[in-house]
């Protein structure tokens, strides 16, 4: 009997101790999963921010070498030809005065002003310094061919930077002329430079050019 209750109490002692082993091994791992999860919670890596909030790019802000000539303020600045019709707004601009001549003598000043939603490629005065003076006034004094060479920079839709990467477009002179580039830098009929684009005035979107377009012949 002795003998017998012995194993017995042996028996019990070794089931509690294989019990406690297997509820200790428990917790380890159940407090090791934790653990493990914390760590890997403590290490993942912060979330990249969306490209819309590292986007700075101002799409509607002039661009191009030309545009630092601009005066910062006063009615020649881009915040002042944004208040005044396309003429008017030129005018403000000493880079323009050629062209402006040549408008005023076009008799178009008027047809500019009151136009809606317009794109203007402006030449520059080094653009029409380009022409030969002794073909320049003849010009300038044909007033049917200078309205012809002035309405084909007039296109009559307001145009964008990304419309120009790639597009023939209808000008007033009934005729059209092609656009391509990107970024800053952009082509009109593979001649002229946008040397500063995207001018806003109160009608018209204006790219600031530095060669005069010249209609094909019809």
């Amino acid at each position: 009997m002795y003998t017998t209750n012995r194993i017995r109490r042996v028996a019990l002692v070794s089931a509690a101790a294989a019990v406690l082993a297997v509820t200790a091994s428990a917790c380890s791992g159940s407090d090791s999963d934790k653990s493990n999860s914390a760590n890997t919670t403590a290490a993942a890596p912060p979330a990249a921010p969306s490209s819309a909030a590292g986007d700075t790019t101002n799409a509607s802000a002039p661009f191009g070498p030309a545009c630092a000539g601009v005066p910062k303020d006063g009615a020649g600045s881009f915040d002042g030809m944004a208040k005044d019709p396309v003429a008017t707004a030129a005018s403000h601009n000493p880079a323009l005065s050629t062209l402006v001549t040549a408008v005023t003598k076009a008799g178009l000043v008027d047809t500019l002003n009151s136009a809606s939603n317009i794109t203007v490629f402006a030449p520059t005065n080094d653009a029409f310094a380009k022409i030969p003076k002794a073909d320049l006034d003849k010009v300038l004094n044909d007033k049917a061919t200078l309205t012809k060479i002035l309405t084909y920079h007039v296109v009559g839709q307001p145009l964008t930077p990304n419309q120009l990467s790639s597009g023939t477009f209808p000008t007033l002179e009934k005729q059209s002329l092609s656009t391509k580039g990107s970024g800053e830098s952009y082509k009109v009929n593979d001649t002229a430079n946008v040397v500063c684009g995207n001018v806003k005035t109160a009608n018209a979107n204006v790219y600031i050019v530095d060669t005069v377009l010249m209609p094909p012949v019809s």
